[in-house]
């Protein structure tokens, strides 16, 4: 649904066929895995565990000597095997569903919107014409009162075609809309399109009683861009791609620098070949303590200010969007990794979690969950922001959830472990009626 209403606007009134729009939901379906799979991890894992303490399954098992740890080994296990899965899925089929879903988006974005044809109206969606239709049969191809204006020879309006009426089809293999019209006229002037020949081009004026139109339709296909146009952005690139563009832009940035302090030392030298060699007639030593900065210097050092500072703030606004496009590969690359972390993590929440709570079902453990997922998103999202925007590194913004996370899964586990009342609130009246006072008798 977010995916629909985000592109409603480029999808609808272009007459895409239904295959179009379930491939790019298809795709869609895929890059919402990463958020997906990590949700679905902490609900299963405290819906298991808290279906297993509200059975008294987990009491019996402990009874018998088996420790928490023992009976979480296996859906340790589990979840190690979804979070190797994870980051095969987003190295390799996410940057894949993405080349995909990208290159189709832009090409349902180039696309024509569907011919549509009001009465009244002047029509220009066909390249190299513009056609009113004055009226429109029940039948949707009887048409009256048309006027047509060719404008496929790009010398403006010079040809002129009108009728009484007429009919209006589409082709066989819908790739041309044959329009035939009945009783009519064409204007067109023979323009030459030279000066002073105006008033001496003929023009042409012609009756007809059939004329047939054949507009081509194929800029109303849909036609396919080849995606490898779009293989070198950060969302289409693997593990190992984005490890090579970090690189190379790295070395790109560096040498750009050194060119950036080269280019300004130049300015300097210039400028001071310049006073040496240019200095005007009772101009006197510089060097001194006493000298004094005559008109001539005072221009020339001011034009030379101005030109380093238009210089420095053109090289700046290009290095802070080289480091900007180095960030968007950086957090890209360390995202590969933040997927499966995440949902080995949330399993570490969910599973000791469902254990304190002993509730089962998706009463609860989804209210549960939705709180913790809640926390590990916007946390996710505003690391990534700040990331993007320079104000942190970008390992730092892409795990500071996971760094925030893996505390709170580690006391849980610890706490579950110790059969800790964390959400009894009778545990929490008592020990505050401990703290009160105790009323004499």
């Amino acid at each position: 649904m977010q995916f629909l209403w985000k592109y409603i606007d480029d999808l609808v009134g272009k007459g895409l066929e239904w295959y179009v729009i379930a491939e790019l939901l298809f795709y869609a379906t895929a890059t919402l895995v990463p958020l997906a799979l990590p949700l679905a991890i902490l609900v299963s894992s405290i819906m298991t565990m808290g279906n297993l303490a509200e059975q008294y399954e987990l009491v019996a098992a402990k009874s018998a000597g088996i420790s928490l740890q023992r009976i979480l080994r296996p859906m340790l296990y589990v979840a190690l095997l979804v979070s190797i899965l994870a980051f095969a899925f987003s190295n390799y089929m996410l940057p894949y569903t993405n080349l995909k879903m990208g290159s189709l988006l832009y090409d349902v974005r180039q696309q024509k919107p569907a011919l549509y044809i009001q009465e009244g109206v002047f029509y220009n969606g066909i390249d190299g014409y513009s056609l009113k239709i004055g009226e429109k049969e029940d039948d949707n191809q009887t048409i009256r009162n048309v006027i047509i204006y060719d404008h496929s020879q790009n010398r403006g309006n010079v040809k002129v075609v009108s009728a009484e009426s007429g009919k209006m089809v589409m082709s066989s293999d819908e790739k041309y809309l044959i329009v035939t019209l009945y009783d009519g006229h064409s204007y067109e002037d023979q323009a030459e399109n030279k000066p002073g020949t105006a008033r001496k081009n003929p023009f042409l004026r012609t009756s007809f009683d059939s004329y047939q139109i054949r507009f081509d339709l194929s800029t109303f296909k849909l036609n396919r861009t080849n995606v490898d146009l779009f293989k070198d952005n950060y969302q289409m690139l693997n593990l190992q791609q984005l490890e090579t563009s970090l690189d190379s832009f790295n070395i790109q940035l560096s040498r750009r620098k050194a060119e950036i302090g080269h280019t300004v030392k130049s300015y300097y030298l210039t400028f001071r070949d310049t006073l040496v060699h240019r200095q005007p007639r009772g101009v006197v030593d510089l060097s001194g303590a006493d000298s004094l900065v005559n008109e001539f210097v005072y221009e020339n050092a001011m034009g030379q200010a101005r030109n380093v500072k238009a210089y420095m703030s053109s090289a700046t606004e290009e290095i802070e969007a080289r480091r900007e496009l180095i960030a968007r590969f950086d957090i890209e690359r360390h995202r590969k990794y933040t997927l499966s972390i995440a949902c080995f993590i949330l399993f570490l929440i969910g599973a000791p979690l469902g254990a304190i709570i002993r509730k089962g079902g998706i009463g609860m453990p989804v209210v549960v969950s939705v709180i913790f997922f809640l926390l590990f998103h916007i946390t996710s999202i505003t690391g990534e922001k700040f990331a993007r925007e320079g104000v942190v590194e970008a390992w730092f913004g892409m795990w500071i959830s996971s760094a925030v996370l893996l505390p709170v899964g580690l006391i849980l586990l610890y706490k579950a472990t110790r059969d800790s009342a964390l959400f009894d609130i009778e545990a929490y009246t008592l020990f505050f009626r401990k703290l009160l006072p105790k009323k004499k008798k």
